[in-house]
């Protein structure tokens, strides 16, 4: 096996370009563990954590923040709390500390397993995942379309990510997951929800419960309506219980889960509701007592 080591990000590109086998290093904590495990041996490895711009983040000029691929979950937490509040919940509840020192966005993106913490709240927002090629140049994928398959993306062989462009916190967010324990755990299902006050428009996220994350398209339609046709956004009273719990069914109704050993189908319906509800509720509760975004 090769280990490829540029110093910077047009070498990166350069070499994906040449060896389009090379498989992407970024904080590893995904990547080794297939490796120990011998599940995966690529002919390659590009190691990707020598290259400075890929760790750093910026605020741009509408107001999103463009997350370098090698930003880690601590960063996430120590230094985004309040711009990307679903997003750094999410981190918190990433494995170790040693772990969230050493994962990353971007990695977590590119292995795009379903379980994938940092993903239900990239869906809850829309966001937008940079990638680049040194023929072609850079895109951006909308992050319902990056996801094609089990541990599969939407990357053509020579592309890198770049960065995840993800709009700045407008209203209340939530992140929670079930595991079999409070801590170094995959989830057996995990949900996010993004309020945006400025538009009117509810988001979500569902990890951990069908063959990639999704969206649950129909619980945000349902949810965005009854807020702007009743007027809650404005008058900011209570949700009433029974729009709480049709919201929860319809983000059960979404997902597509199997049994396996973490649990089963039916169990991660039922988990999934019962966080789309709480989460609804924290969210909604802040939003009415202060309208202001959760950190």
């Amino acid at each position: 096996m090769e280990f490829l080591t540029p110093m910077g990000w047009d070498e990166a590109l350069a070499m994906k370009a040449d060896r389009p086998d090379a498989l992407p290093l970024a904080g590893g904590t995904d990547v080794m563990v297939e490796l120990n495990l011998t599940a995966h041996r690529p002919a390659a490895l590009l190691d990707l954590t020598r290259i400075p711009e890929l760790r750093t983040w910026s605020t741009t000029a509408n107001e999103h923040i463009r997350l370098g691929a090698g930003v880690t979950y601590r960063q996430v937490i120590d230094e985004l709390a309040d711009q990307l509040p679903g997003l750094a919940m999410a981190a918190r509840t990433v494995g170790s500390p040693q772990i969230r020192n050493r994962g990353t966005v971007g990695g977590n993106l590119g292995a795009a397993s379903p379980a994938g913490d940092s993903h239900p709240p990239l869906l809850a927002v829309g966001a937008q995942i940079e990638v680049s090629s040194k023929t072609r140049g850079s895109r951006l994928i909308p992050i319902d379309e990056f996801f094609t398959g089990v541990k599969r993306n939407a990357l053509a062989p020579d592309e890198l990510i770049a960065a995840a462009v993800i709009p700045t916190a407008r209203g209340p967010q939530q992140f929670s997951k079930i595991g079999t324990r409070n801590a170094m755990v995959i989830a057996v299902c995990s949900f996010a929800l993004a309020l945006d006050a400025h538009t009117e428009v509810v988001g979500t996220g569902i990890g951990s419960a069908a063959p990639t994350p999704i969206r649950a398209d129909e619980a945000e339609r349902y949810l965005t309506e009854v807020l702007q046709g009743l007027r809650l956004w404005r008058r900011r009273s209570p949700l009433p219980e029974s729009v709480v719990r049709r919201f929860a069914e319809l983000v059960a109704e979404a997902a597509a889960p199997i049994d396996d050993v973490r649990g089963t189908a039916v169990y991660r319906r039922h988990a999934l509701s019962v966080l789309a509800r709480r989460t609804l509720t924290w969210a909604w509760d802040e939003y009415w007592a202060t309208g202001q975004s959760a950190a």
